[in-house]
Order: C-alpha cells, then structure tokens, then sequence
C-alpha cells in the first residue's frame, strides 16, 4: 500500500505515536479481532487499529473501511490520507457530529469534544493535532467538506466494500442507517431513463430498447409502477418484442400483457391470447388483467419480491449488488425452508458457492424425509465441491447415502424407489464428479473412496439411469486407474 500519510507514519515513530495517541490510528494494532475478507473478494490489507479493537483496512481501490469489534464495518475516505485527515480533525471524541450539520454545528461540536478531550485525557491536543497535520503534510479543508467526503464515502460502502467473517460467511452491519440507494432503485435506473426516452420520442430509442432484453425488461417494470393513459403504443412494441424474442423470463412478457389489456382495446386480444389462451374478447382481456395485476403485479413496487430486483441486478452485471443482498437476505433469515432454497439456488446463479452451500447447509437440516434430506444433500455436495471444500462434500454426499438407506441407516418409505428415479442418478452422478475433481486436486485417497462408493451406486440404479450418465462412470474409472495403483 503506497500512501503517502502511511508512509509516512511506517518511516516517523513520532508521527505514529501522535497519530495513535491521541487519535487512535496506531499502526502496531493492525490485527483484527477475526478472520475477515470482503465479499467481493477483493484485496484487503490492515493497516492500523484503535483501542476498542476496531481495525482500519485498505482495499484494492485504496479505500479506506473501518471494522469494528462488534461487527460493524463501513467506508470512512478514498484514501488512508484522507481518512487520517477526517480521523484528526473530526476525532471520535467528537459525540456532537452527525450528518447534515452545516460549518457553523461542524466547529461547535468540535470545539465542545475537544475541550473535553482537554480536560480528560489529551491537555497538549493543540498542538499535538498542529504536529501530526503538519507533519502527514495535510491539508486544512473546511470541515463541512470532510464530513461531506465521510458521509459520501459511507454511502458507497455497498456493493464493492462489504466485509465478511471469513470462516462464517456473514456480513459485518452498517453502523447506524446511513443513506444508500436501495437495489430496487439502482436496477430500475436504466427502465425508468429508457422510458423517458422512449415517451418524448427520443430518435433511436424504441430500438434500442428493442433490441436489448435487459434493458427491455427494465422498461416494463418501469412502465409497471408509472402508468400513463398514452403509454399503450409503447407498451404494445414491448409485448410484440417479448413475444417474437421470448427469453427464460416470462415474468416481463406476462407484465406486458397485463400492461395492455388494462386499456381493453379489442385489437390487442390475438396478441393477449398467446400469454393466456382464457382471453378470448376486449372484456375478458380487462378481466384478466385486473386479476392478474391484484394477485401478481400492482403498482407498489415495496410489494414485489427482493428476488425480482436481484435477478434483474444479475442479469444486468450488478453482480456484487445482487451478491450483497443475497447475503444481507441470507443473515436475516432463520429457519424458513422455502427462503433458504431460493437464497441457495439464487446465490448458485450468482456463481458464490460458498455462500451458497452456506444456505444449503442450514436448509438441509430442516428436511423432514429421505428425499427432502437426499435431494437437499446432493445439491449441498455439488456446492461444496465447486466452491473447493471437496472434505465437505464427501460429508454431504455421506448425508445423501444415509438419507436413502445406504451405509447401514434405515430409510424412510419416501426413498423406497430412489434407484429407479433420477434421485439415484442424481446421487450417482455427484459422486463420480466428486471423484474426477479429487483426482484433479491430487486427493488420491478421496478420489479412491468415492470411486468405490460410486461403483456400488452404479450397481444399485436402473439401467436407464446408468445409460444417463453418458461416459461420466468411464471417465471416474480412468482417472482413478491414473493414479498408479491400478483401478479402485
């Protein structure tokens, strides 16, 4: 980390020690009370700590996150300098700064700290803080433009600098409530500027709309929540794109066809039929608009599920903020069944198995039969496997055996055909991609293991679930013989 200030601090003994007494960035405290990481896996280096147990990290960007012991973290500058500049002059002892104080409540509440700090523990303050600027070479902004560069920094914590305990996968708390846009606003942006283009006849604009599915998804759910009564040409060319285009998400296609049988214009009706054969005239197409817009859409866009805005940030390339609200979503949720595997099977999307296999772990246990256990056991291993903890995934696939009967446990009547159906094959196939990936690693001894477990389950499921798995069995078997001591 090449900062100018930190340099600084790491080369003067006499800075660093003002800068840890009385301020509290002291750079022999630079250990944090756990194992920590971001979430968007980018670099992250302590730098200095406090008193409190509390540690400042700098990030790949150079950014500034302040950790605390209790499991707060946020964004405090841009830059170690500039977090030293705010950390001096905007000390901790200042109790009275909050945001939205203008320059006239900044010096008061300053002036009130520092003179307690004075009387407390720091009489030489003065010009312990004239030493320490002067010489860190910083500079003496107002002090309503530091706090501003505070607050704005704060807000940017989410997406790119949210801190994890590493081992637990959980995410370090925003201190307090500071302002951030929500994910709903920042995926609907780009649908709410189209569509105002596409409204004031923008040249070009209903085609590039067009002519990008995400894009055009975000206009209709923009159109969904800001209706105009002139708004149905344009919502007709979004139908006739979703239709001649269609993609795996239904969802906007049939939005946009509710949008348009709302007007009720008998022309619209062929179009309405291909998403719902039942509309069969102008007054069953308002009908079946109506109903469909109180039971699935609306104009309330606080009602609609965290996993739409998600979806769409995905599909958008807001990967870290879908990830951020996945885990965030992940964090609050206790032992629901249902969330959970929609949290394991998004944050799979989203390519963060780890996190994933986080939710898949607490779902499994929730699982009331065999099948539930296998099947939810299965996918645990897949996750585990792919995130690169193949111990784990021999454990879930151990789960899996047991849940169906196998390794002396006794099954329940749910999993009496599990090897005719493609809940053996599933099992099956995971083992042997479990063999193929410790293979890889060099783990002989799992790769053995598995493979003998792999046969056996070969030997139990149908032929037709065999004749399923294409060459996977042959392809395990071969790396298994590469080892060098023949077939297991």
């Amino acid at each position: 980390m090449n900062d100018p200030a930190l340099e600084l601090l790491r080369t003067r003994p006499e800075l660093a020690e003002l800068a840890a007494f009385p301020f509290n960035f002291d750079i022999e405290r630079a250990d944090h009370v756990e194992d920590v990481r971001l979430a968007s896996g980018g670099p992250l280096e302590p730098v200095a700590g406090d008193d409190t147990g509390g540690t400042y990290f700098v990030c790949g960007d150079g950014a500034v996150l302040y950790a605390s012991s209790e499991g707060d973290a946020v964004l405090i500058a841009d830059s170690v300098t500039e977090a030293l500049e705010t950390i001096i002059r905007l000390p901790w002892w200042c109790e009275g700064i909050r945001p939205g104080l203008d320059e006239g409540q900044l010096l008061a509440a300053v002036r009130e700290g520092d003179e307690e700090a004075r009387e407390q523990f720091a009489p030489e303050l003065d010009a312990q803080r004239a030493a320490l600027l002067s010489g860190l070479g910083l500079p003496e902004r107002p002090l309503v433009e530091l706090a501003a560069m505070a607050e704005s920094a704060a807000e940017r914590t989410e997406p790119d600098h949210v801190l994890l305990n590493a081992e637990e996968l959980g995410a370090y708390r925003l201190p307090g409530d500071p302002p951030r846009r929500s994910l709903r606003d920042v995926v609907l942006t780009p649908g709410r500027e189209a569509l105002e283009r596409m409204r004031s006849g923008v040249p070009g604009s209903w085609e590039e709309v067009g002519a990008d599915a995400v894009l055009r998804a975000g206009v209709v759910r923009a159109a969904q929540y800001d209706r105009r009564p002139d708004d149905l040409p344009l919502l007709r060319f979004l139908l006739e794109r979703e239709t001649a285009e269609p993609t795996e998400w239904f969802e906007e296609r049939r939005l946009a066809a509710v949008l348009v049988g709302l007007h009720g214009h008998p022309e619209d009706v062929p179009l309405l039929r291909e998403v719902d054969g039942r509309v069969t005239d102008a007054a069953e197409a308002v009908h079946w608009a109506r109903k469909e817009d109180a039971e699935r859409h609306g104009q309330d866009p606080s009602a609609q599920s965290e996993f739409t805005w998600i979806e769409l940030a995905r599909r958008q390339g807001r990967t870290e903020h879908a990830r951020v609200a996945l885990i965030r979503m992940l964090d609050d949720t206790g032992p629901d069944a249902a969330r959970l595997q929609e949290l394991s099977r998004a944050l799979e999307r989203l390519g963060d198995h780890a996190q994933a296999a986080r939710a898949q772990f607490d779902l499994l246990s929730l699982q009331d039969t065999g099948w539930d256990r296998a099947a939810e056991a299965y996918v645990l291993a897949r996750l585990e496997r792919r995130k690169g903890d193949l111990r784990a995934a021999r454990g879930a696939l151990e789960r899996a055996r047991a849940a169906v009967g196998l390794d002396g446990a006794a099954p329940d009547e749910t999993v009496s055909e599990w090897h005719r159906r493609g809940l053996g094959r599933m099992i099956t196939e995971q083992h042997l991609e479990l063999v193929l990936t410790a293979v890889e690693a060099g783990d002989a001894d799992l790769a053995r293991e598995t493979m003998r477990h792999g046969k056996f389950l070969l030997d139990r499921i149908a032929e037709q679930l065999r004749a399923s798995l294409g060459d996977l069995p042959a392809r395990a078997t071969w790396a298994v013989a590469r080892l060098g001591r023949g077939p297991a």
